[in-house]
């Protein structure tokens, strides 16, 4: 705890903020994090305030729960009104699905359960022979051991797997394709970068000249790694550079590395609002099919929607618009009755906003 509150000392924060002042240039920067954890710590202690105000920071798609396409909710959803049990993490109960999110498949019936974690899923598959289970497997590559430890383990015949995992580094990448989107640097999550380590992040440094700082989740963390991109802009020189060295190694996890290689393969994958990423997704491997609850199940999901008419989840996901540009933000879509899936969670970026920036929306006039 006093290593924690050591990052959030007010006296340091002022003094990093004033060297954020001495190394912002003239012209306007953005840097994008790409972590919904990032966004709360950002939003919750004011850290905007603190910048020159031609110095942004943005938010990118690094909420697990807002980029699960609705197809793959449907699938859930197909499941727990056909009889078979679905277990998932509780943030994933309301993601809309095309028609439905889980708790309205729960309340017409379907046997819809929230879980701590897979191993809580397993337990009940065990306990409950007579009855078909399936752990709805979401996250970026930080959930993903778990999922592979568990079906390494060989769980009961009566459970399968409704894979959703992605990986981060391939949606930073899309996010420097979209022409209009002006970025000058990366802040890179901590969570997923305890498992993946430095490596997927020497891409943007090399071939984009990017900079990149991967940072940790306390408030002079965020400052420590605003400060430190401003300083390679000013060198004039890209690099990647690792804030978080209290967590993250250079290697990272190298045995959760291991897992997630012996039990999936990288596939294309959805993203909500975003569309099809190349290299973006996880798979079973072949051998582990028949955990596969896609197959078992043989789903087929024939027809989808991402967005319902208004929402701009998909633009507030690249950093495009702030939430309260969104028409529906706080009007038709509130966290008692989402619209979007960046309203559900509490690291959707609307979600925080709705939470903590609300009173001084309110008050400008959104």
């Amino acid at each position: 705890m006093s290593e924690q509150l050591k990052f959030r000392d007010p006296k340091l924060a002022k003094e990093v903020a004033k060297r954020i002042q001495d190394l912002a240039p003239d012209s306007l920067v953005k840097f994008c994090h790409v972590c919904g954890t990032h966004e709360w710590t950002i939003t919750h202690y004011g850290l905007r305030s603190l910048l020159p105000q031609n110095v942004d920071v943005i938010a990118g798609p690094g909420c697990p729960v807002c980029i699960i396409p609705a197809a793959e909710i449907d699938e859930a959803v197909q499941l727990a009104l056909n009889g078979v049990v679905v277990t998932c993490f509780g943030d994933v109960l309301r993601v809309p699905g095309s028609e439905l999110s889980l708790m309205d498949a729960h309340a017409r019936g379907g046997d819809v359960r929230v879980v701590y974690g897979v191993g809580d899923a397993v337990k009940m598959a065990r306990k409950e022979k007579e009855k078909e289970f399936v752990f709805f497997a979401v996250g970026f590559e930080t959930t993903a051991p778990s999922t592979a430890v568990e079906i390494l383990n060989r769980p009961p015949e009566n459970l399968s797997f409704l894979v959703s995992h992605r990986l981060i580094s391939p949606a930073m990448e899309l996010l420097l394709g979209v022409g209009d989107l002006h970025i000058d640097g990366f802040i890179a999550p901590g969570h997923v970068s305890t498992i993946i380590g430095l490596k997927p992040y020497e891409i943007f440094p090399k071939a984009y000249r990017m900079p990149v700082v991967v940072a940790g989740f306390e408030p002079l963390d965020v400052l420590f790694a605003v400060s430190m991109l401003l300083q390679q802009l000013r060198d004039g020189k890209a690099r990647l550079e690792n804030e978080y060295v209290r967590a993250v190694s250079t290697e990272g996890n190298v045995k959760a590395q291991e897992l997630i290689n012996r039990v999936f393969d990288v596939a294309d994958g959805n993203w909500r609002g975003l569309g099809m990423l190349s290299s973006s997704a996880l798979a079973l491997k072949k051998e582990f099919e028949g955990f596969d609850a896609r197959k078992k199940y043989d789903l087929c999901v024939k027809k989808s929607r991402d967005l319902l008419p208004g929402c701009m989840c998909h633009l507030v996901m690249i950093g495009k618009i702030k939430p309260a540009e969104c028409p529906l933000f706080l009007r038709e879509c509130k966290p008692a009755s989402p619209r979007g899936a960046c309203m559900v969670s509490m690291e959707g970026t609307c979600r925080i906003w709705a939470r903590y920036k609300a009173p001084t929306l309110q008050s400008e006039g959104f």
